[in-house]
């Protein structure tokens, strides 16, 4: 039995992960689950898999969450997601909180020699260089759980001493696909939320809209999988059948391939390193005679530039873009600014906000919280 902590349950990362356990019983243990706000379910995946800690990390939800849950330990605020990772029983934790707020967390639990599957990019965005070190000092293993990163993941299986000569990153082109500014300039955060391929939180999905996805996603794999940013590219391929591809330096390209289900590598993750049976519906290449591929257009969806910008400058850049691209894609939600309004904001921040080359971890949560400011700022403007 494989004990798992799950950050983020009621979320689609989390809800999805519970699916693939309650589907294996005999391999996996719920050690402890957490969520921000969403206490009804917390509540019901408490109940059903009977966990040794649960955490609402609002206050509010607490003593509802603790009269539900007498028999169960129940803590409540953020530093609470601190002993969620740190259980001794714990053999991995999956990270599946939205944000930046997951990187304390993530860095507990790797001090805590628990292993990490990763679905929370804003972790190595934010601080790709400090946690990837610190993994490496304490043995931990980083499987990410993204679909493109899983992909690499798969497709260096076996490879570990064969360098690689670049990535491909595949993007879907979300809902806007090949669309121009014109057309941008009046979508609403309704057309936003309609992704073509995916069934993803509200945030992520904005973000696959933007293109920021894609960017954040292209910062994450240089940390890591330890590549130079020209080692790096997106290539958008509308069908979401091959996720991710590594050129070797001999030219031989490997693709990791299947249909657009964000269990398979949550089910991946979880199992490492074994392969173990699943239902999900499998491939068929007769449904499939086609699978297409285009350039990103980087002059319309001005993030995914922007994100290459930060990563090429290094330092506390990419931690100002993950704060300042939360604030917007809420604003944008919340009709407080337009589309394209966001990737203004985004450069604004990236102009304004003090650059730091060899940032520590105070000087990340002072760029997240001065950037957030100031971000908020610009959104009022």
């Amino acid at each position: 039995m494989k004990n798992i902590s799950i950050l983020g349950s009621t979320g689609s990362i989390g809800t999805q992960a519970l699916a693939v356990i309650r589907a294996n019983p005999h391999l996996y243990q719920v050690n402890a689950l957490t969520a921000q706000n969403n206490a009804k379910l917390l509540i019901e995946q408490a109940l059903e898999f009977k966990p040794e800690l649960v955490v609402i990390t609002c206050e509010d939800h607490y003593q509802t969450v603790k009269n539900a849950l007498p028999h169960l330990q129940v803590l409540c605020g953020t530093d609470a997601l601190i002993a969620a990772v740190e259980l001794s029983q714990t053999d991995l934790v999956l990270t599946a909180i939205m944000g930046a707020v997951g990187l304390k967390p993530t860095i507990a639990a790797i001090k805590a020699k628990k292993n990490i599957g990763l679905a929370n990019k804003e972790t190595l965005v934010v601080a790709g260089e400090l946690v990837m070190q610190l993994a490496a000092e304490n043995g931990v293993k980083i499987i990410p759980v993204d679909s493109e990163h899983s992909a690499i993941f798969q497709c260096l299986v076996g490879e570990e001493l064969n360098p690689i000569e670049k990535i491909y990153l595949t993007a879907s082109g979300g809902p806007f696909r090949g669309k121009d500014l014109d057309f941008l300039s009046t979508v609403t955060k309704k057309e936003a939320l309609k992704h073509p391929n995916w069934v993803m939180g509200a945030k992520i999905t904005i973000d696959s809209a933007s293109l920021m996805n894609k960017g954040l996603e292209a910062i994450e794999a240089k940390w890591l999988f330890g590549l130079a940013t020209e080692q790096i590219d997106v290539i958008v391929h509308p069908q979401s059948i091959i996720h991710s591809i590594v050129q070797f330096t001999d030219g031989s390209m490997k693709a990791q391939m299947g249909l657009p289900d964000m269990k398979l590598p949550i089910h991946y993750a979880l199992a490492y390193p074994q392969r173990v049976p699943s239902s999900f519906e499998r491939f068929s290449f007769l449904k499939y005679p086609s699978l297409t591929f285009s350039e990103a257009d980087t002059k319309s969806f001005r993030n995914l530039e922007l994100a290459f910008k930060a990563m090429r400058r290094g330092g506390n850049m990419p931690c100002i873009i993950n704060a300042a691209n939360e604030v917007v894609v809420e604003a944008f939600l919340k009709d407080k600014i337009g589309f394209l309004q966001m990737s203004d904001v985004i450069e604004e921040c990236m102009e304004t906000i003090k650059f730091i080359a060899k940032p520590t971890l105070n000087n990340y949560v002072e760029t997240d919280e001065q950037t957030r400011i100031f971000a908020n700022q610009c959104v009022t403007k």
